[in-house]
């Protein structure tokens, strides 16, 4: 068991991960549900934009992690810039009470510089593929 508030800095309605399913090197898995404190929750549901930010937070997790296994006190505190290459959201909406897998890769990486690939499913369905580049600065 991970706790997702010593990997990700972030708190509140803001922390969308609720549980780490599996991480590695390469590759982390997370899982969140959705609920009405969510950003952008609105008539039963919430924007399907969130999953960019969910993608996002997994890739936190999975360099907090990172961190962690390195020793490094920043671990979980600072938080990276990210931009979107490339978002597929393939559902407008996302019911409250979804649980939601999201997986990413690290496809290429270095100390400052990652570009991450992510997916987002509900159940057996891909509900977004999304493309992000993280930049962190180098003095922590």
């Amino acid at each position: 068991m991970y706790d997702i508030e010593a990997l990700l800095p972030h708190r509140n309605s803001m922390k969308l991960v609720d549980e780490v399913v599996e991480i590695d090197e390469q590759r982390c898995v997370v899982a969140a549900t959705v609920t009405p404190a969510w950003p952008l929750f609105r008539d039963g549901g919430v924007d399907s934009i969130i999953l960019i930010e969910l993608a996002a937070q997994t890739a936190g997790v999975h360099f907090g992690w990172e961190e962690m296994r390195k020793g490094h006190a920043s671990a979980g505190k600072v938080g990276w810039l990210v931009g979107v290459k490339k978002a597929e959201l393939y559902r407008d909406m996302i019911p409250e009470k979804t649980r939601i897998t999201v997986s990413i890769e690290d496809r290429k990486s270095d100390d400052s510089y990652a570009e991450i690939v992510g997916t987002a499913v509900v159940g057996s369905e891909t509900v977004a593929e999304i493309m992000l580049q993280v930049f962190r600065p180098e003095n922590l």
